[in-house]
């Protein structure tokens, strides 16, 4: 599959003609148009509209360019290539390492991250401690990757290794499988797979087959380096100004921290506490314009869905309202679950509106989410520190790291509402982003199974545990 890959991209470039420099044609048309492939990692189109860190990146650098960005889609990493050089994109975004048989055929910019290649094995099936206890066992991987190109140098020293190439899949789907026992092991990048491991808490490294491996953009090799120049500039130029690392903290932020008890607990409360509550979360949502799977993320958090949580400090319910909270609400009864669920969607709505309207998504509900926790005068003093530093307040990932200081005299001396606990909204938010992502992959997967079984949406809940212990300040 590889060698016949790059045949056919050898014989495409036989036939191009000499183009004008591809910065000349992009400025002409108006359009940088970018090839990316419908990953997690790269870029994904739902009902909110396109996202994805590559989007976000090429998003920026057409408006660096002042032309308007054109995305064109491939299914598989496989193709990205093909498409590029057919003459189909200026330029390719899809997360790829910039390996030596890549470079044969397209020039690759300035390395805008790195990542970790990791084996992936289910945990119970024998991890490997060497190369040499993998010998024997099915491995699959993505047609036309680095992780193929690995496995061929790793042959060379281990002739006995052997594996399957799939070209119709992605790498997601493959960790599905190794979830699932139908394969023992495949490749992954370290950041699809931080971000697959919370959907199968099972997972895990076998081993690190390399670290740091850049990833770059791509760029047709017969065309000039005009626009690689230009990206190039424009690359450093948005990580100096650490809105690189902001892209970043978008898509990864969450999936530094991972509890394996934590999430497997998550998965299974989803399908044993959460339906009895589901549609009161549904309406809610509805009624106050927030995600339904952003307030039940809230909720367990705040009480892991259970309507008689009451932690030491007196805060209670689903939705862990104080009683000043629940009296600025208008609510009586805060322990019975709908008040308290209309009630936390209520405040979490007030506060994304006292946000700053030059906050933009998904800062602005991170934030809102801090001061649903902290409360939002803390948050404006965040802000303020932030500004002190020099950085941006209107970034989650600047606030973040500012909100920790409020518990150090040396600056909740200098701001008008004192002292806070300032890490913990930033844990708060964290596992809020990661419940809401699992849950977003799980309604998802939910929603696919109907339409192809038709199976009911609704499963028997059990009988509900012993109220948890919570504090939010």
């Amino acid at each position: 599959m590889r060698l016949a890959l790059y045949i056919s991209l050898a014989a495409l470039l036989g036939t191009c003609s000499a183009q004008p420099p591809v910065l000349d044609q992009v400025l002409d048309l108006g359009e940088l148009r970018v090839v990316t492939r419908d990953s997690p990692t790269a870029y994904v189109d739902s009902p909110d509209g396109p996202s994805g860190p590559e989007y976000d990146l090429a998003k920026a650098f057409a408006d660096y360019l002042g032309v308007d960005l054109v995305i064109d889609t491939v299914q598989s990493v496989s193709e990205v290539l093909p498409h590029l050089i057919e003459g189909n994109a200026h330029m390719a975004a899809a997360g790829l390492s910039t390996t030596p048989s890549r470079r044969e055929y397209v020039s690759f910019g300035h390395a805008y991250d790195m990542v970790d290649m990791h084996l992936v094995y289910k945990l119970g099936t024998g991890k490997p401690r060497s190369l040499d206890e993998v010998l024997g066992r099915s491995i699959e991987v993505v047609a036309g990757t680095s992780h193929v190109d690995m496995l061929v140098s790793l042959k060379e020293r281990y002739p006995e290794l052997a594996w399957t190439e799939n070209a119709d899949v992605e790498v997601a789907t493959l960790l599905a499988k190794v979830a699932a026992a139908e394969v023992d092991f495949t490749i992954a990048d370290s950041t699809e797979f931080d971000i697959q491991r919370h959907f199968y808490p099972d997972l895990r490294v076998a081993l690190d087959l390399r670290l740091g491996d850049p990833l770059a953009w791509a760029f047709p090799r017969e065309s000039g380096h005009t626009l690689l120049e230009k990206a190039d500039e424009f690359l450093i130029e948005y990580e100096r100004e650490g809105l690189l690392a902001q892209v970043k903290d978008r898509y990864y932020g969450y999936t530094e921290k991972f509890d394996y008890v934590g999430t497997r607990n998550f998965i299974r409360h989803y399908e044993s506490r959460l339906p009895r509550y589901r549609q009161m979360f549904e309406e809610a949502g509805a009624q106050w314009g927030v995600d339904w799977r952003l307030l039940a993320a809230i909720a367990y958090q705040e009480s892991h869905w259970r309507a008689g949580a009451v932690s030491p400090t007196g805060v209670r319910g689903i939705m862990m309202l104080t009683e000043d909270t629940a009296r600025y609400l208008g609510i009586d009864d805060r322990v019975d679950p709908r008040n308290s669920i209309f009630g936390g969607a209520q405040y979490y709505a007030r506060q994304t509106e006292r946000v700053a309207d030059s906050v933009e998504e998904p800062d602005r509900t991170w934030m809102a989410l801090a001061a649903y926790n902290v409360g939002f005068n803390h948050v404006k003093d965040a802000r303020q520190i932030v500004e002190w530093q020099g950085g941006d307040p209107d970034t989650w990932v600047d606030i973040s790291k500012a909100l920790p200081l409020l518990a150090q005299r040396e600056w909740y001396s200098r701001v008008p509402f004192g002292y806070a606990r300032g890490w913990e909204p930033v844990l708060y938010v964290n596992n809020i982003r990661a419940y809401y992502n699992i849950l977003q992959w799980l309604t998802a997967n939910e929603e696919a199974e109907m339409r192809e079984f038709d199976l009911p949406d609704d499963v028997a809940p059990q009988a509900a545990d012993e109220p948890v212990a919570t504090e939010r300040t």
